[in-house]
């Protein structure tokens, strides 16, 4: 009789990254280290000016630079570039705008593609731009969103006649999810009235955006640092009218992306239409200062918000009403980022009555799209802040408002006001491991000890209690909202003949721990050893299907596919284990990576056996094929809902402005987890740019439309010296929409910090009357909002 080792389980296993060994030894692929022979490289020449006609451009200097093979304008492949794309029209009278990769006729922010040179090297690609001379004829240029929507405001697209995109409206009473706001509104014992900024940021990834085109052979491949292969390779396909089955798209190891490689685009379509016409491999690769100026930003947004709510501190109604600036044009989803916030407006709390109103706003600014968090972040901020300026204006602690107002957990499933259902939850126990972990009673009352003794350095505690919605899918939900694509995600598994595992997915990793996560789960539910999993992604060729990597959406949907794709090899494998074992299918159980006749304890096949058996097919059962290999696909039925309660504690001193947080603590609700070791570096990197957004950043142009933030020097992003030491825990209650329970955590961090940061800041000076610093909360502008509340110096 055999004995079999039973399978320690994977998931929950802080298992080290397979990935990290290959990077942090030099042995990495990104899309700058690929150049196949005989490469030419580009340099695109940009607008200086916001706005302008493009009168006249003389491009035969720059031909005769040393080292030029070709040189090109928005004029000489207007009928080859297309239009770049926006898969998302959020309604249907939306003003969409032609977006080419190289600008024909007008420039429309600092920064715009106007044209090409194509060398031998970079070098001299970029020498010869300078011999490019362009006449400009300037227009008008609009930077301000209220001011774009006014009555004679100078045009974006003069040929559209307005500055505004779209107006998207939901309303709990035409929705039949509520009552009116406006009645609420009216009956309020209290109101509160805030108007909120988030300001301009840019994604500042760690990698640049490159991209390296090869047309050997008839066909196009393209390598590109991208998070959305798939979805790159259908969009060129119909932009450029390539045939799609000649376009490949490799995404290699891609160094970060937080939505902003979540585009397609103009460089792309460049260097795509540049090797067809020269029949050479071309290369790109931005410059840092490229990137902050031409890469699409996030957030900006103004927010008019309306609080309708009893004396006892209960909600009874939320107006929302945004401008959201989408830039000069529209990218792949930016009409539809701050949408997808109107579901998150009301967070973890029970309103009956919710109106909200967004304007999309067209500026001569660089386009914006998705960003960490895309719109959720915009809407906790909003709502977060609401619900302490309640409290202030209640008197009551904003702990206890929030407690008061929020779902509890015997409530679960909920629908919301917005009419989503969140299926689990359970923000008490959150908010209590948080609240003891941080030391909140005892943080008070030193507060309360500063203040009453004048210290110039002020404490502030600051509370975010958050939700989002996540795993971005379902399909159908993406189809009421206008979105041109589904939300499903595809898994293979190929079982090979010596037993070891391939899993192909059509999420495209770029730094989230794919490759160990997934061997993980694939580990448990074939009972194969973790090492013998090998996960395959980012190549259109390798993985033919897939709908990509961003809105938290990998282990929720993708792991869900690759747990579907494992049944159906165990299915397939179970006939063959029968055949062998001379017994029916039905006496079979299959435990730790074998199947065994009940009863039997000797008698029993691993799924090594049974790969091998399958591959020789010398006595496979009838009407078997001799394959194991298993494709499955997964479209959820829901989002997924995390929450958590995040604490930060501030010091701000009431003389210089400056900010220091003296502590945080984040618990986060992730359902189940895979790797806790993925999840705290998940929720580290989400904190450091919430904090960042709440303290730091902040994307700023002059009044002439250039963009004074153009490198790091001036965009200022946290280093580690400018951040505490986080504590971070979780509670865990499952989701019950996928059977590892599991929930989303990749924006986790950044939706719910930047609030409990800002809170904090305001708090430690809510005393001297300030009720709001804009951010970025830096020394100045704290220092400012001081100076304002008091009637003092402005500068």
């Amino acid at each position: 009789m055999s004995v079999v080792e039973e399978h320690r389980p994977e998931v929950g296993n802080a298992r080290l990254r397979k990935e990290d060994a290959h990077l942090v030894t030099g042995q990495t692929n990104w899309t700058d280290n690929i150049t196949p022979p005989g490469t030419l490289h580009i340099a695109i020449l940009r607008s200086p000016m916001a706005h302008a006609r493009i009168t006249d451009i003389d491009l035969g200097p720059a031909r005769d630079r040393p080292g030029v093979v070709a040189v090109f304008s928005g004029r000489d492949v207007a009928d080859e570039q297309g239009t770049l794309p926006c898969a998302w029209p959020v309604t249907e009278d939306m003003v969409h705008p032609d977006h080419p990769a190289l600008a024909v006729d007008e420039v429309r922010f600092a920064g715009e593609a106007v044209a090409v040179v194509v060398a031998r090297d970079t070098a001299s690609a970029v020498d010869a731009l300078e011999a490019i001379e362009v006449d400009y004829d300037p227009l008008p240029v609009v930077l301000d969103m209220e001011a774009a929507v006014a009555d004679g405001s100078p045009l974006v697209h003069a040929d559209k006649g307005t500055n505004s995109s779209f107006t998207w409206v939901f309303d709990s009473a035409e929705a039949g999810t509520g009552g009116s706001v406006d009645e609420a509104l009216g009956d309020a014992e209290v109101t509160v009235s805030r108007r909120f900024l988030q300001q301009r940021l840019i994604p500042s990834f760690m990698e640049p955006r490159s991209v390296v085109v090869d047309p050997t052979g008839g066909q196009f491949t393209m390598w590109s640092a991208t998070q959305i292969p798939h979805i790159l390779r259908l969009m060129l396909a119909l932009t450029t009218n390539t045939p799609e089955h000649k376009l490949r798209v490799v995404a290699p190891d891609v160094g970060g992306g937080f939505g902003g490689k979540l585009q397609v685009t103009p460089e792309e379509v460049i260097t795509l239409v540049a090797a067809k016409r020269l029949h050479k491999p071309v290369k790109y690769t931005e410059t840092r200062s490229d990137s902050l100026l031409t890469a699409h930003h996030g957030r900006d947004q103004i927010q008019q918000l309306d609080l309708a709510a009893r004396r006892d501190g209960t909600i009874t109604g939320l107006k929302v009403r945004l401008l959201a600036n989408m830039g000069a044009y529209l990218g792949l989803v930016t009409p539809g980022v701050p949408l997808l916030g109107a579901f998150m407006f009301n967070a973890i709390y029970k309103m009956p009555a919710y109106r909200f109103e967004c304007t999309g706003v067209f500026t001569n600014t660089a386009w914006t799209d998705a960003y960490r968090g895309a719109g959720r972040p915009e809407a906790t901020f909003a709502i977060e802040r609401m619900m302490d300026e309640l409290a202030a204006e209640l008197g009551m602690d904003p702990m206890e408002v929030r407690r008061r107002n929020w779902i509890a957990h015997e409530e679960f499933p909920f629908t919301t006001v917005a009419g989503l259902t969140y299926d689990s939850g359970n923000y008490e126990a959150a908010t209590d491991k948080a609240m003891e972990l941080f030391g909140y009673d005892a943080l008070r009352r030193e507060q309360a000890e500063r203040r009453e003794r004048g210290d110039p350095v002020q404490l502030g505690l600051g509370i975010s209690t958050y939700t989002e919605m996540c795993g971005l899918a379902p399909s159908r939900v993406l189809g009421s909202l206008s979105y041109g694509a589904g939300g499903w995600e595809t898994a293979s598994l190929h079982m090979l003949p010596s037993g070891k595992v391939e899993v192909v997915t059509g999420s495209s990793a770029h730094g989230q721990g794919h490759e160990t996560a997934w061997s993980q789960i694939v580990a448990d539910q074939l009972g194969v050893p973790f090492e013998d999993v090998e996960v395959l992604h980012g190549d259109t060729r390798v993985s033919a299907k897939g709908m990509d990597t961003y809105g938290s959406r990998s282990l929720t949907v993708g792991g869900t596919a690759v747990i579907a794709a494992c049944g159906k090899v165990i299915d397939k494998a179970r006939k063959v284990a029968a055949h062998m074992l001379e017994c029916a299918e039905d006496d079979l159980e299959f435990a730790d990576g074998s199947f065994r006749v009940k009863g039997s304890p000797g008698s029993e096949k691993s799924i090594q056996e049974i790969a091998l058996a399958t591959f020789a097919a010398h006595d496979l059962p009838d009407g078997v094929e001799a394959s194991l290999d298993s494709d499955a696909t997964f479209d959820p039925e829901n989002f997924s809902f995390p929450h958590g309660t995040h604490l930060c504690a501030t010091e701000v001193d009431t003389e210089t402005g400056m900010v220091k947080i003296r502590s945080y603590v984040s618990v986060d609700d992730v359902g189940h987890v895979v790797n806790p070791l993925i999840v705290d570096g998940q929720v580290h990197g989400g904190l450091a740019q919430g904090i960042g957004q709440a303290l730091f950043e902040n994307a700023v142009y002059d009044s002439d439309g250039n963009l004074l933030t153009g490198t790091f020097v001036d965009y200022t992003v946290p280093s580690p010296a400018d951040l505490p030491a986080f504590t971070t825990a979780r509670t865990e209650t499952p989701a019950t929409t996928n059977p590892l329970g599991v929930k989303g955590v990749g924006e986790a961090g950044t939706i719910a910090s930047t609030p409990a940061v800002v809170n904090a800041v305001v708090d430690a000076l809510r005393p001297m009357g300030v009720n709001d610093v804009p951010m970025p909360c830096s020394p100045h502008r704290v220092w400012q909002a001081i100076q304002d509340a008091n009637g003092g110096a402005s500068s």
